[in-house]
């Protein structure tokens, strides 16, 4: 008989900030609504190229809207790189109104999954680990988050990064928890699934219907993992 689980783990952006979706898929959907015409291949690489820096670059004490700002200015700076006509660049008012948006998704998100997280606290400790910029305590302070957590375990002070089980193992100790008896939901397969797998962890996968179905379809049914649409799920699934 499979112990009882006591302890979950989240990863953050994607998971507790949106249904599945990953910040620089989100960012080019809203700059797609901006008339940006720019394939996700091109935009990708925009986006890590904005986002690589911000790593120890930001304040430990950097919330999310300045986190937020920071790239989405980094990233403006790089798509005015990459324009390949003037019509294409911008005067930065675009970035602004992207990072505005994004920011409001996810104050939406979280005002939803607030209760969620309050509920699952009565009945588990919870803790965050993210591949981060080195302020996800503060980030997750500025969210109203911070209080439902027990540990919020940073990539940057960590030392390792998702998918390597340091940083989960990092998290475990934290709150004396066993990894047979924890659960860790994200919406990465390579990232949080195999780092839950690496770790000894169970894993609940957060993504879309139309990505939960493309992977069963590429790699067959019985190797996807137990997996919801939304955060709230999970109280379906964890009775």
């Amino acid at each position: 008989m499979a112990p009882a689980i006591d302890t979950l783990l989240f990863d953050f952006g994607g998971t507790l900030d949106a249904d599945g979706v990953a910040w620089k898929e989100r960012f080019h959907a809203l700059y797609r609504g901006e008339g940006l015409d720019m394939t996700a291949e091109a935009f990708a690489s925009a986006f890590f190229a904005a986002d690589d820096p911000l790593v120890d670059a930001l304040p430990a004490t950097a919330g999310l809207a300045e986190t937020v700002h920071t790239l989405a200015a980094n990233l403006e700076a790089e798509l005015g790189c990459r324009a390949r006509t003037a019509k294409e660049r911008t005067d930065g008012d675009r970035g602004r109104r992207v990072a505005s948006r994004f920011l409001s998704d996810m104050s939406t998100i979280f005002a939803r999954n607030r209760p969620v997280l309050e509920t699952l606290g009565e009945r588990y400790r919870l803790g965050v680990v993210s591949n981060f910029y080195g302020n996800l305590e503060a980030v997750c302070r500025s969210s109203g988050l911070a209080p439902l957590f027990a540990v919020m375990t940073d990539s940057r002070r960590v030392g390792a990064e998702k998918p390597d089980p340091a940083i989960f193992r990092a998290a475990l100790e934290a709150l004396n928890a066993a990894p047979e008896t924890t659960l860790f939901i994200g919406d990465s397969l390579r990232r949080d699934c195999e780092g839950a797998r690496r770790a000894a962890m169970g894993f609940i996968w957060i993504a879309p219907e139309d990505v939960q179905a493309a992977a069963a379809q590429a790699t067959g049914p019985q190797s996807v993992p137990a997996a919801v649409t939304k955060l709230p799920d999970l109280l379906k699934v964890l009775k």
